[in-house]
């Protein structure tokens, strides 16, 4: 009897460990309007990867080291690696952190965006969007994004408030990368781990078939 009570309490324990580490590392959220249209519709449903942007906060004085696959930006060290060019996340309204938002990165800290006749340049290059609904009109002065902070924009950009209008995210508002679109069924889409553009590239290109 007791071997059964044991056996009972520890397949409690360990499946409330395993909540909680799922918890932890994934998050699902509904997509609410088309401000990511076509990349993202009303009422999908997104699994969100909370591990990946995982940091340690150095201070202003960075007197370490990077160990092994360590990356170190800034003022913190990424386990695994900072938001990149292209990737789509999740993060809470600079205007309103109660309000979570989904966006694609297309600024990095350092990074100068510009908006001209509705294409979008990163350090002087323009990035090929395939996948945007862009506007024609849309224009914006050069951004330098600071540090530990990053510009985002939705693919719908006739549609979309974001850093045009409220300026760039915060790192530490950033709750982590869209990893598989898995509702409704038909619609079911994992998205890119590796950087989907590079801004340092001679041609910026965001292809449809890369997302």
């Amino acid at each position: 009897m007791r071997a059964a009570i044991r056996e009972i309490i520890e397949t409690i324990i360990l499946s409330l460990l395993l909540f909680i580490g799922i918890q932890f590392a994934v998050q699902t959220y509904q997509v609410e309007g088309a401000s990511m249209y076509p990349t993202l519709a009303q009422g999908q449903y997104l699994l969100v990867n909370k591990v990946i942007y995982r940091h340690l906060s150095v201070g202003e004085t960075v007197n370490i080291s990077a160990q092994r696959d360590d990356v170190a930006r800034g003022t913190h060290i990424f386990p695994f690696h900072p938001p990149q060019h292209g990737e789509v996340v999740v993060f809470n309204a600079p205007n309103d952190p109660t309000r979570d938002f989904v966006k694609r990165v297309m600024g990095v800290p350092g990074d100068t965006v510009e908006i001209r006749d509705g294409r979008t340049y990163i350090n002087g290059t323009r990035v090929q969007e395939d996948y945007a609904e862009l506007d024609d009109f849309d224009e914006m002065e050069e951004l330098i994004v600071p540090a530990n902070s990053y510009f985002v924009m939705g693919d719908n950009r006739r549609h979309s408030n974001d850093s045009r209008d409220w300026g760039t995210v915060p790192l530490e508002h950033i709750v982590g990368r869209a990893w598989v679109r898995y509702w409704p069924p038909h619609e079911i889409r994992v998205f890119p781990t590796e950087q989907v553009f590079s801004a340092s590239a001679s041609a910026l290109n965001i292809s449809s078939r890369g997302e």
